[in-house]
């Protein structure tokens, strides 16, 4: 669909789902895209670790697409570029600690040359045929967070990204509330918000008020202490760093990811304190007491350092005495994975504080006080909620109906929306999906391979080989092997039984190979169904002498 003389919105990920934020806005004959993030894979996508969107919606009509505007440097925002951006092609336009993130990922694929990366301040405005782009700056749990305030012939929209209210912000600053309210004041036609914290009663609150919290906790540690958080959270590893301080502790930084963002904040100028850290084995070889870690793996990934200290497969090592703490919300799905991490460490006698038990976590999302306040800055005409389930779409737009917004739209993947001319509504549905990264590999998520695994994975798989002669008559007796498929102790008499079987399909004779081929497969399932109620993938191999 080529935009007309209208405004059009597309979400192409991060409606009706949390995570691979894809944002388009259609205006004469032209595209812009906001944000191009990733989602992290669950056990339905076996060997997977990343799932990308599928543009293909967009990729139909890239001599329309004008550049890409990145909000902030969340991987649900701008883990996607380093795969997809060169196919784009396009500019990709990012405050400067954002663009650090982002070129550093460019570089780890090698195309950061080949990819047209304009570094814009915060508050800076630009153009974007037929498109005029401002940040504004907002607090979140990252820096240079920004909301993006895009005018068009048809009215201006206010694409606020991850936010939240934070009066007492640890780095940046973000749009005072006058601010804001000068931009409602100048209209709004719609804004676009974040949803996430919809049903949240309180506001997210301030920063600045875990480090009380976390100064307690450590303090408190008789041993090591080790506090994972999510790595892009630099205002959290600005106020880990001054807890360590307070309590006398070595900093110890486990994880490429947590790394990365030291170094890019220090690079932007973030983060210019922050204690000198050591390595591995001088963490280890320091006084229990003396050392606190910080470490990557705190919603349960299991190559993360946590898990991997958990295992006992990293060089640092907890024990009896020890205390972890986790600094960060539990995002819905990574509950059980979370939860074997912590049965490791249970096991070993660690310590474990999380945000149920004391106050060491603020989420970068806003609650309902702080959407009823931006509703009042911005008052705007329409209200479209992204980032977030069906559940927290729907609430959303009840609740800013409910708070005078005269309306709300609710949409979701696909879904073409026309803000203006005219009321606002749905018009048409775009070509949606899901694409797994597999080692270096870009294949659809759903597609033959994925699937093929699924089925590996839950009924197994045997082999099958024979030799046939020029008659297609069998020579010698069938060759099975096993993987996966649930028999133990009665291996011999199963394999014995299905070799027979496969003998028996290959004496009534075929017309053709893949007619004997079949045969063969059909026969050896079924002996298989019938021993374990499985219907196990079947390869039949057969060699002609």
């Amino acid at each position: 669909m080529t935009p007309g003389n209208e405004l059009l919105f597309v979400a192409l990920g991060g409606s009706g789902e949390i995570g691979m934020n894809v944002n388009c806005y259609g205006c004469k004959g032209h595209w812009l895209m906001v944000d191009c993030g990733v989602t992290f894979a669950d056990p339905a996508y076996p060997g997977i670790d990343v799932l990308l969107p599928d543009l293909q919606f967009i990729e139909e009509q890239l001599d329309g697409l004008t550049g890409i505007v990145i909000t902030h440097g969340h991987e649900d925002h701008i883990g996607a570029l380093p795969y997809l951006a060169l196919d784009l092609g396009v500019p990709i336009y990012a405050t400067p600690f954002t663009a650090g993130l982002v070129r550093g990922k460019l570089e780890e694929e090698g195309i950061a040359d080949d990819v047209d990366l304009h570094v814009i301040n915060p508050g800076e405005a630009f153009d974007v045929d037929p498109f005029r782009i401002r940040f504004v700056p907002v607090a979140h749990s990252i820096p240079e967070g920004n909301a993006v305030l895009i005018e068009t012939p048809y009215g201006r929209v206010l694409h606020t990204g991850d936010w939240k209210l934070d009066d007492a912000p640890v780095l940046g600053s973000p749009a005072t509330a006058d601010m804001l309210t000068t931009i409602g004041d100048e209209g709004v036609l719609a804004l676009v918000c974040d949803s996430t914290n919809v049903f949240n009663a309180d506001a997210s609150g301030s920063e600045t008020s875990v480090r009380a919290g976390l100064d307690k906790v450590v303090e408190e540690a008789a041993g090591r202490v080790l506090v994972t958080t999510f790595a892009s959270n630099a205002a959290r590893l600005k106020t880990l760093g001054e807890v360590a301080r307070d309590a006398g502790r070595t900093v110890c930084i486990a994880g490429r990811s947590l790394e990365r963002i030291l170094r890019v904040s220090k690079e932007t100028g973030y983060l210019k304190d922050f204690p000198k850290t050591v390595d591995f084995d001088t963490a280890m070889g320091l006084p229990r007491k003396d050392v606190m870690i910080i470490a990557t793996g705190g919603q349960g990934e299991p190559r993360a350092a946590l898990a991997r200290v958990a295992d006992g497969a990293h060089p640092l090592s907890l024990d009896a005495g020890d205390r972890v703490i986790f600094s960060s919300k539990q995002i819905p799905g990574n509950e059980v994975a979370i939860g074997r991490i912590q049965n490791q460490l249970a096991a070993k006698g660690v310590e474990m504080i999380t945000e149920r038990q004391a106050h060491v976590h603020v989420s970068g999302h806003p609650g309902r006080p702080e959407l009823q306040q931006m509703y009042r800055w911005i008052r705007p005409e329409l209200l479209i909620p992204v980032h977030g389930e069906m559940r927290h779409l729907m609430e959303h737009a009840r609740f800013g109906l409910a708070n005078e917004i005269p309306r709300a739209l609710v949409q979701t993947d696909g879904d073409i929306v026309r803000i203006a001319p005219g009321t606002p509504e749905k018009v048409g549905h775009a070509p949606i999906g899901r694409l797994a990264l597999d080692g270096d590999v870009i294949l659809p998520a759903d597609g033959s391979t994925i699937n093929e695994r699924r089925k590996l994975g839950f009924n197994g798989q045997i082999s099958v080989a024979v030799a046939v002669d020029a008659r297609r008559k069998l020579v010698g007796a069938p060759q099975l092997r096993l993987s996966g498929v649930p028999i133990e102790e009665d291996r011999d008499a199963f394999i014995d039984e299905a070799a027979d079987a496969a003998a028996e399909a290959a004496g009534k004779g075929a017309g053709d190979i893949e007619g004997l081929r079949e045969s063969l497969r059909l026969a050896v399932r079924r002996t298989a169904t019938r021993w374990t109620g499985k219907k196990p993938v079947v390869d039949v191999l057969i060699v002609e002498v």
